[in-house]
């Protein structure tokens, strides 16, 4: 049997970051997953991308993991949000020496940095590809079998497993779920005028149409959002009829576009969990939280639950408490707990606001560009937020290990 201060199910982008940042700090750590260690690894872009906030990276950088980043991405310097190709966008663009304001990576690559990384932390085990077949958990420990046989016990659980978390049905989380009548294609394109390092969102009708910059140049990712009832149809179109309805979308601002990566698609929903914490027991990343990816925030919002929970863990340690102490875990509920929430609701209301059909939804949106634009204290919230600076902030996200 062995004994470590936190087990984490799931070892995605969050749990082994979670794992990363908790070892930074001498608190020794146990992931379990039932993933091949090499099955997200393997060479091809999926064409999954996310926009790591200016926040995120600099606790990235300080656990270890944005060394193994470096030249990877593509600088965020610019963000421009418009109705169509109509006149009146919103155009975010930080100020001179404040730096960009976020990085954009293909998800692969986050996880070939953060398997290095955790090839270089002592203190951190893997347990992978195995599972936990029985976890029992009361008010002195957790004690978990795996399906390899071995018994592991800790002071602390963390689910970190995703969406469709069996930790935290199992623990009878209540969550708030509702599906959107939409679904995200995502693919990357190549074109012949340079992104010049800005992402642009792009508001239509039937959904918003986003280019994300991949490699400084002339590539980028390509998040566009269609009806349900419109999906199948457009899955199905052949690659120049797909390019052809792409370039009616862009309006030819980026020249010539050819498909650089396989096209996929992924319904879109939200979920909040009544509750991100039971005996001994904390819920993290999309276990806790789902939200539409319409301004990029849902793997920031995670590293969000990293950063708050390394340091209530962290700081509770110090003080003598164990990991899964009832007054830490109290914290961690209250600090991430509102913030989450407060966020979820918002891009929910977002989505909402720009489905309102016709006519309508078209003025909304240029009044909403329009007044953000005109009021420097709006624009500049919305930068913070963009950012991850935004609310109680962690330590680790202004760089500082806690």
């Amino acid at each position: 049997m062995a004994r470590y201060d936190v087990i984490i199910l799931g070892g995605g982008l969050v749990g082994l970051t979670l794992a990363l940042s908790l070892t930074a700090h001498g608190v020794r750590c146990a992931v379990v997953d039932p993933a091949e260690p090499e099955a997200g690894l393997a060479p091809g872009f999926d064409g999954r991308v996310s926009a790591i906030a200016s926040a995120s990276w600099h606790m990235l950088s300080a656990i270890g993991v944005g060394k193994h980043l470096e030249g990877k991405g593509c600088p965020i310097e610019r963000i421009w949000v418009s109705d169509g190709l109509e006149p009146g966008a919103l155009d975010f663009v930080p100020p001179e020496g404040d730096g960009p304001m976020g990085i954009m990576f293909e998800n692969r690559e986050t996880r070939i940095a953060l398997a290095a990384a955790a090839r270089e932390a002592t203190s951190l085990t893997r347990y992978q590809p195995d599972r936990a077949v029985e976890i029992k958990r009361d008010l002195n420990e957790v004690d978990i079998t795996l399906a390899s046989g071995q018994r592991i016990t800790s002071s602390l659980l963390v689910a970190a497993e995703g969406r469709n978390s069996p930790m935290r049905e199992s623990a009878g989380i209540r969550i708030a779920r509702w599906n959107y009548d939409h679904v995200a294609m995502v693919s990357a394109i190549d074109h012949d005028i340079p992104h010049a390092n800005t992402a642009y969102e792009i508001f239509y009708p039937g959904g918003p149409f986003a280019l994300l910059p991949m490699l400084p140049g002339t590539r980028s990712a390509v998040v566009w959002t269609v009806p349900v009832k419109h999906a199948a149809a457009m899955l199905a179109l052949g690659e120049r009829a797909w390019l052809a309805e792409a370039q009616k979308r862009i309006g030819g601002f980026l020249g010539d576009i050819r498909l650089a990566a396989p096209r996929a698609s992924f319904p879109l929903g939200f979920h909040h969990a009544a509750r991100i914490t039971g005996t001994r027991l904390a819920l993290a990343g999309d276990a806790a939280h789902g939200i539409h990816p319409i301004a990029g925030q849902g793997l920031n919002l995670g590293f969000r639950d990293v950063a708050a929970l390394t340091e209530v863990i962290v700081d509770g340690m110090r003080l003598g408490l164990d990991p899964g102490d009832a007054q830490l875990l109290e914290r961690y509920q209250r600090w991430r707990g509102l913030d989450a929430l407060s966020v979820s609701v918002a891009m929910d209301g977002l989505v909402r606001l720009f489905d309102v059909p016709g006519k309508t939804a078209s003025a909304i949106r240029r009044f909403g560009l329009g007044a953000v634009q005109k009021l420097p204290p709006l624009k500049n919230r919305f930068m913070a937020e963009a950012r991850g600076e935004s609310g109680a902030l962690p330590r680790l996200l202004t760089g500082e290990l806690v």
